[in-house]
């Protein structure tokens, strides 16, 4: 009996994470309509991740009219169940104040939820929270490590501000090449931020050899994003 059991409960969830599959397949080609129509019944149902991918559905207005408020909703059920992508974007809500009154402690308690299940964005985020002091005691040593954890992991954003805190020495001690690395890493990934902020060192000869045609070629490359402190840099009119 047990066993029997156990093969209905693998059956069902292999039917809902192939719905899922399916309403991702749809969404991918840009058929929003027949994502959401395999994706709704499952959110229904309670699964966290269609209710996640439904709420993007609603927060970006794709195959329904655009429903912050509702977003918000779905976004907190999945959360609820512990679905950290979920989680980060509920936090951002409550970040940015769309679909639910701002509330930047509720935004850090969603991030660091995630944040600590390893989402790199909510890393990120939780760490400029702490940066500022919005939401939470201001600790730039703890935004330093929060940073960290989502650079490892890739995150252009933190990346650029580890590499920032380097620079100017706050929540870690100041250290030039480790901001021009930083700052590097997420430079070749196309982040314009840092590759304005690497060609700035490169102008002063700050963690890295004074060298203009560097400089030049990090602001032209983020000057190529319409960056305006790089366009600035290089004398483009706006």
């Amino acid at each position: 009996m047990k066993n029997r059991l156990a093969l209905v409960v693998l059956l069902l969830s292999t039917t809902c994470f192939a719905g899922v599959d399916e309403g991702m397949a749809a969404y991918d080609r840009k058929d929003y309509t027949a994502a959401l129509a395999e994706w709704q019944p499952l959110a229904n149902q309670g699964d966290a991740q269609a209710q996640a991918r439904l709420a993007q559905l609603y927060e970006y207005g794709l195959g329904v009219p655009q429903d912050m408020a509702l977003a918000a909703l779905w976004y907190l059920r999945s959360a609820a169940q512990g679905y950290a992508p979920a989680q980060f974007r509920l936090g951002v809500m409550y970040d940015c104040g769309e679909g639910v009154l701002q509330d930047t402690t509720l935004a850090a308690q969603w991030y660091q939820r995630a944040a600590d299940q390893g989402h790199a964005r909510a890393q990120n985020n939780l760490g400029m929270l702490y940066e500022d002091g919005q939401g939470v005691p201001q600790d730039v040593t703890l935004a330093a490590q929060w940073y960290r954890r989502a650079a490892e992991q890739g995150d252009v954003h933190a990346q650029n501000n580890l590499g920032s805190l380097y620079e100017t020495g706050q929540g870690v001690p100041q250290d030039a090449a480790q901001a021009a690395q930083w700052y590097r890493r997420a430079a070749e990934q196309g982040d314009a931020h840092a590759q304005f902020n690497l060609g700035s060192l490169y102008e002063k000869g700050f963690g890295v050899p004074q060298d203009a045609a560097q400089a030049t070629q990090w602001y032209q490359r983020a000057a190529q994003q319409d960056y305006a402190p790089a366009r600035k840099a290089l004398g483009i009119s706006q």
